[in-house]
């Protein structure tokens, strides 16, 4: 049987027990998080690591109902509406550092580098990650939404967003109303080489086996069916999505990122 769901020895602690444990929740509760809960989870995400110690990076809460349906509007995904749990966009932020460069009589060239707009996507996805650990320790729900980027300039409009800045990713934080089962995940054969990339010439066996895993397990988006096995999705998926299609050079280059 495939290691991607054979069993686990015990979590050595509870946050790794969490970690292990997650899952995408798509729907929530009418309650909403405490205030101090939320401040905890931004304290999180400011003191995650930082490329170069830039902090290329801003969390917009999404609180204005309108500004939730533009949202909403580009993701097309049924729970980013609504009013239930908390929206937080993550920017890939050079604005700020620009404005600092400009009043210093620094050059802004080097912002345009597309080295820099990377080290902001790593400092995004490390706060992001942060606060989903912080959020599931607490017994809270999260999911992640990279569906904004359907429609980023949407994204960017309603959020007021400056040039120099990107939409990176979303991300819903709340109290679960549902319980998803555990997606099982590629087998560690698959994805995890020593000192080189693995060779996955003789693992045929090995992906068979998971495909016929994914098989069997039923997404909560429409609970009347299997899914397609992991290698149909990977030869139909990509590049189908709204997020997949969108212009995401070209809009990165009128917020003038990743010019060179």
């Amino acid at each position: 049987m495939s290691e991607s769901v054979t069993s686990r020895e015990p979590a050595p602690n509870e946050t790794i027990a969490a970690q292990l444990a997650h899952r995408s929740i798509r729907a929530y509760t009418a309650e909403p998080i405490d205030e101090a809960t939320m401040q905890s989870l931004l304290d999180v995400a400011a003191q995650a690591a930082t490329s170069s110690f830039y902090q290329q990076r801003t969390i917009i809460r999404v609180k204005d109902p309108e500004v939730r349906q533009r949202i909403f509007e580009s993701s097309g995904q049924p729970y980013v509406g609504g009013a239930r749990g908390e929206l937080l966009i993550f920017v890939v932020d050079l604005h700020r550092n620009a404005q600092i460069r400009a009043r210093q009589g620094a050059s802004l060239e080097p912002l345009e580098s597309t080295a820099l707009f990377l080290q902001g996507v790593e400092d995004i996805l490390i706060a992001a990650q942060n606060v989903v650990v912080a959020a599931e320790s607490l017994g809270l729900g999260t999911v992640y939404l990279g569906s904004i980027g359907g429609d980023p300039r949407k994204v960017i409009d309603a959020l007021r967003l400056p040039k120099r800045t990107f939409p990176l990713v979303g991300l819903l934080i709340g109290h679960a109303d549902q319980e998803p089962q555990l997606k099982p995940r590629l087998p560690k054969t698959l994805t995890v080489g020593v000192d080189a990339y693995p060779d996955l010439s003789d693992h045929d066996e090995a992906l068979a086996a998971y495909d016929e895993i994914v098989q069997t397990y039923y997404d909560l988006r429409d609970t009347s069916r299997r899914i397609d096995s992991f290698s149909r999705q990977i030869a139909t998926k990509p590049g189908s999505g709204a997020a997949e299609q969108a212009p995401v050079l070209e809009v990165l280059h009128d917020q003038l990122l990743a010019l060179r």
